[in-house]
Parts: structure tokens; sequence; C-alpha cells
């Protein structure tokens, strides 16, 4: 698969996901939305982003014999469950992040209580998500179970823990990389191995999917931390482990045939991530 091809691959799969979350998101018909909570959960959902995390969630589903429309209940929950921590995370408390993707926070935009309720609503939303998806066949409660444990103290909210234990004086890369696989890698994780389940696969493809999930998540971090010159030496060693991990990515795919083609073009995508960052093509 090129890279025309997985532009086109992205597209096509990001619109899938896009039109899912809108249909989860629907307002009311009613009209009525006390604190703009509903208005407020699209706002902070469908306002941008890459969607990765879903998109590796499908791709690992495919890569495994499965479908996208399998997937979806999980690239949706998964998708929700980062938004949500989004929302939190640039609150005052955390954070105190005035922007994000080029517009006011959720925080900002709607009130610090409608911020609160908005990640509240989009973490229940996201176990919701799944409603209905043992019509799919495949593995459904494991995903969700999935999910909760990569989301939760294990995984996403215990590594934001640790950023704010040590906030920005990180100089090791080990530690760095754990604060990565717990934080960002958490999800990334969740998303290969649901993908896999979803679509029906055995526990030696799911435990593959899994760490293939987290090896990307790290490597992707790593390659947002190129855009970063606070410590130009760590952020350096970082990169320098972006070629492994993504290699990583490869040979865990092996085998998998044709279907794995998007997925093994992700694990290109971050490789050249990094790449163009440190020639900084990339900005943002």
């Amino acid at each position: 698969m090129n890279e025309t091809e997985l532009m086109a691959y992205f597209e096509d799969r990001r619109g899938q996901v896009d039109q899912a979350l809108d249909t989860l998101l629907a307002m009311p018909s009613s009209g009525d939305d006390p604190l703009r909570l509903r208005e407020g959960m699209r706002y902070a959902v469908l306002g941008g982003g890459k969607r990765m995390r879903p998109l590796l969630t499908i791709a690992a589903c495919e890569a495994v014999g499965g479908s996208a429309s399998q997937a979806m209940p999980g690239a949706c929950a998964v998708e929700l469950v980062h938004a949500y921590s989004l929302v939190h995370d640039d609150l005052p408390a955390m954070d105190d992040d005035a922007e994000r993707r080029g517009k006011p926070t959720v925080h900002v935009a709607f009130g610090q209580p409608a911020a609160i309720l908005v990640g509240d609503a989009l973490l229940t939303l996201a176990f919701g998500a799944f409603a209905g998806a043992g019509a799919g066949g495949g593995r459904p409660f494991e995903a969700m179970l999935e999910l909760a444990t990569r989301s939760g103290a294990e995984g996403m909210v215990g590594g934001q823990a640790v950023d704010l234990h040590d906030g920005q004086d990180i100089r090791d890369l080990e530690r760095l990389e754990h604060l990565h696989a717990l934080k960002t890698g958490g999800l990334y994780q969740a998303g290969g191995a649901m993908g896999a389940l979803l679509g029906g696969a055995d526990d030696e493809t799911v435990e593959r999917m899994r760490r293939f999930g987290l090896a990307f998540g790290i490597a992707f971090q790593h390659a947002d931390d190129v855009l970063d010159d606070d410590q130009p030496a760590l952020r350096d060693a970082a990169i320098a482990r972006v070629g492994t991990l993504v290699s990583e990515c490869m040979d865990l795919a092996e085998g998998l045939g044709p279907a794995a083609d998007p997925l093994r073009g992700i694990a290109r995508w971050v490789g050249d991530r990094a790449k163009k960052a440190m020639a900084g093509v990339i900005t943002e």
C-alpha cells in the first residue's frame, strides 16, 4: 500500500467513524439541552482530530479477517474515551489549556461545570457504544473489558497521574517510555486488541495486535515529541526509538496477509511522521 492508497484508506475509514460518532452524539429531538451538555459533547468529539485510535482499531480488525462495521463499536468507543480525556486534561486543575485544535477548549467555550459533565458523559457513552456489538460476531465483551482496563488506572488515567506527578522534569528515556506506554499507548493497545477481538481472532493474534498498538502508541508520542525543543537530547534519543518500534510493528503484522496492508501502512506512517518532524515539515 503506497502513500496515496493509505491516505485514501484513512479518508474512507475516518468518514465512516465520523458518521457513526455523529449518530451516537445526536442532539435530543426535544431540543432540551441544559448547560448545553449535548452540544458540548459534539463540540469535543466532532471538531477535528486525526482519528488514529479508531483507524488502528479498524485496521486491526480487517487484518484478522473482520470488517470495518464489526470494528465500529470499538472504534467509536476508543475515540469517545480519548475525547473525554482531552476535555478533562484541558481543565484548569489539570493542564489548564485554553485552546485545542485551533479553537477554545470545552471549559472555555462552555464553562468548567459543563466541561466536567461533558467528559463524564463521553466516557459513559463510550461503553454504551458496544450495545448491539454482539450482532457482528467476534468477542465484544472482551473488547469492552480491554478498553476499560487500558483507559483506567492501569493505562491512560494512570499515565496522567504519572504526568501530573513528574511534570516536565522527566529526563530519562525509560521513564518517558513508561509514561507514553500508559498515557498514549494504553488506548492504542486497546485499539489493537479490540479490533482483533471484534474480528474474532484467537488469543495469540489478539496479543500480537495488543503489542502492535502499544508499540505504535509509543512511537506516535515520540514522533510528537520532536515538536518540543525543551529537551533536545532526550527528544533525539526518543526519536531514535521510533525506527525500532516501527520495525516491531511490522514484525507483529508478519504473516497476516494482504488484509493487513493498511495496518502495515499505519506503522510506516508514524515512522514517516517522525522523519518529517525532524526535518521541520510538521509544525503542529
